[in-house]
């Protein structure tokens, strides 16, 4: 049996809280490794935590400027000498299906790295991540080392509800990011994906703090309930304003956003229920996907929803933006829309999709008042489209 093989069957074995000292015992054992550290991403992206660190020895590391942080933003391994002589310090990404956890960090004596060495190191890293992502039902370990701060109640039960924040697919890649993350209320995202479709939502609650973030957990798992049941996201919208009016009478309102990609032809079914917008990448041209403005979800006892379509292309960029981006305005009174979102999502056109809604809303943070409140989301969808097989 050979190193990897135990490694796994240990990870496997662990307790959920246990795992990084799990792989700490056997990559000491495997490798000489002489110390393992995991580093999780925070709620907002910009920093880096240590799993497992006493309060008093916890380094948190910048996201943008440290070498852990240049492996977790180019999502690939990165190396440097640990400083006291003989011992070198690799950081492997922590990702699953696109969506980047963290970094594991292995100290190894310098004569002991080989090619071999670092791949089997770098698939031991990707096994920790899907352990992590099954172990977050069971412990709050991995969670609570993702805060450096604390959470709002009306951001925990956003974060609680999300599906993730990044996917990868041989036909698209997805990235999304809401903020203020440790207080966000009423936008949320949601997908999933099935062989032959993908679907997209945005939900944004009306109001604030528990009453918005109430309001969008009950039209999120009412999409969801109808989804799952096989419905079309014309009925998706129905069933769900109907569950939302039920409960209010008309007097609470989330605006929403439904997109269903037909994997095979790129084709997309629209259905546009309040704010959110869609704005799409062509080439060098920015513009916004106009679609038919219907109601709100919850408004109106009954309401009928229809969806339209549009195609996409490979290489098309989309973006999926809550009213507290294109609505932001400057301290002089600039309106966002009016030229910055055109102006980041251009700038941003080289990065890759899980790092586009970060780039945009740190562009947005500069740009509004500083006394801004409202929540803003970016969902970024990169469509490659399905390659046909020959013959």
């Amino acid at each position: 049996m050979n190193a990897r093989i135990e490694i796994e069957q240990a990870i496997r074995a662990a307790a959920p809280h246990a795992l990084v000292e799990t792989v700490r015992d056997a990559l000491a054992t495997a490798y000489d490794a002489r110390s393992v550290e995991l580093l999780l991403a925070d709620y907002g992206m910009t920093v880096l935590k240590p799993v497992g660190a006493a309060p008093e020895q916890e380094r948190v590391l910048s996201v943008h400027n440290s070498p852990q942080g240049r492996a977790f933003g180019s999502q690939r391994p990165h190396e440097e000498p640990a400083g006291d002589g003989g011992q070198v310090d690799h950081h492997f990404p922590v990702t699953v299906r696109g969506e980047r956890l963290g970094i594991l960090s292995v100290r190894l004596p310098a004569d002991a790295v080989t090619p071999q060495t670092t791949d089997e190191l770098a698939h031991v890293a990707d096994f920790l991540g899907r352990e992590i992502v099954v172990a977050d039902r069971d412990t709050d370990h991995y969670r609570r080392a993702r805060r450096v701060n604390r959470l709002t109640l009306a951001a925990e039960m956003q974060w609680q509800l999300l599906p993730a924040r990044a996917l990868t697919a041989a036909e698209y890649a997805i990235g999304a990011q809401l903020e203020p993350a440790y207080a966000i209320h009423g936008d949320n995202f949601d997908w999933a994906a099935d062989g032959d479709q993908l679907t997209v939502s945005v939900t944004n609650g009306w109001g604030e703090g528990i009453q918005a973030s109430l309001l969008t957990n009950l039209a999120v798992n009412a999409l969801r309930n109808a989804r799952r049941a096989g419905s079309g996201i014309a009925d998706q919208a129905a069933l769900a304003d109907q569950a939302l009016y039920e409960q209010h009478r008309g007097h609470a309102h989330v605006s929403t956003l439904l997109l269903r990609f037909d994997l095979a032809t790129g084709r997309v079914g629209a259905v546009d229920a309040g704010s959110p917008q869609l704005w799409r990448l062509r080439g060098g041209a920015v513009a916004r996907v106009e679609l038919d403005a219907q109601l709100p979800l919850g408004m109106f006892e009954e309401s009928q929803y229809v969806a339209q379509s549009f195609q996409v292309l490979p290489g098309d960029r989309l973006l999926l933006v809550s009213d507290g981006v294109y609505d932001a305005v400057s301290p002089q009174g600039e309106a966002y829309m009016e030229r910055g979102l055109a102006r980041v999502i251009l700038g941003t056109r080289l990065l890759p999709a899980a790092s586009v809604p970060g780039a945009v809303l740190r562009e947005l943070a500069d740009h509004r008042a500083a006394d801004t409140l409202d929540d803003a989301l970016v969902v970024c969808i990169d469509w490659f489209g399905r390659q046909r097989s020959d013959g």
